[in-house]
């Protein structure tokens, strides 16, 4: 491969007010949520394990999906309210006896929680010149986008505080099964077991920011272009070169010591 000359930026080239479309945070807010005894759905034959169950323990959580709905706020001009639904995939180890070996499940749990922020208002329609992939042509008529705010969640996975299984008689938790696709894509089965005599409750400790963005016109300070100041690395050709050009991973040998933890 011919060698590529590296770009060097020129800080003194480029030095004035520019105006960029980008999307502006209005307002956001942070959470720290401890959602307690939230029912798990199971789907096909992972409630048949669990209902043979004499222990439980959770594997790991994580956030499969989440839907976001935003609302106007009644006579209150420029706010929103956020309807957020996490909706969380657990894997269980599932003991049958104490001496059993553990078999793996998997089962899904949804949390709802809403918050009201501040977005500003307008009212304009936005139209693009984006070509047509069915015809290639720029001049067909397109429907116009609203440039309404957009609420934006960025979430940890979150952590399991605690398992707990019980009869389904003693449960007043109601099962949950309005999972979006993209969900109930993850299992082979999506039949319910009629009659179940066991329900699985978590705790879950969520940490999350919402953010509600609008679309608008910034004057920034620019001082260069983004160009590259290095070559990308494409020699592949020798593994073992490459492996020795990875540094040994000791912390994943070694745990950090407490005091280092909360520096």
């Amino acid at each position: 491969m011919a060698d590529v000359p590296i770009i060097k930026q020129n800080a003194s080239r480029i030095n004035e007010t520019v105006c960029i479309d980008t999307k502006r945070i209005f307002d956001s807010c942070v959470s720290k949520d401890c959602a307690e005894d939230l029912r798990v759905t199971f789907y096909g034959g992972s409630q048949d394990i669990i209902d043979r169950a004499e222990t439980i323990k959770t594997r790991d959580c994580d956030i499969a999906a989440v839907s976001i709905d935003v609302e106007d706020v009644p006579f209150n001009r420029g706010y929103y309210s956020v309807d957020i639904n996490f909706y969380f995939k657990l894997r269980f180890d599932v003991y049958g006896s104490p001496f059993a070996n553990p078999q793996t499940v998997v089962g899904f749990a949804n949390f709802e929680k809403k918050c009201i922020l501040f977005g500003s208002e307008g009212d304009v329609k936005v139209f693009t010149s984006t070509m047509n992939p069915d015809n290639n042509r720029l001049d067909r008529p397109e429907s116009p986008q609203y440039a309404n705010p957009t609420a934006k969640v960025q979430a940890v996975d979150p952590v399991v505080l605690d398992t707990d299984v019980i009869d389904i008689h003693h449960c007043r938790r109601p099962l949950f099964t309005a999972f979006p696709d993209s969900v109930r894509d993850l299992v082979d089965d999506v039949n319910f077991r009629p009659n179940p005599r066991k329900a699985v409750l978590v705790t879950l400790g969520l940490f999350s920011i919402v953010q509600m963005e609008r679309d608008t016109q910034i004057l920034i300070n620019a001082l260069d272009y983004c160009i590259p100041d290095r070559e990308c690395a494409c020699d592949t050709q020798d593994p073992c070169s490459t492996f020795q050009d990875i540094d040994f991973p000791v912390d994943d040998f070694f745990p950090l010591e407490r005091d280092e933890i909360q520096q």
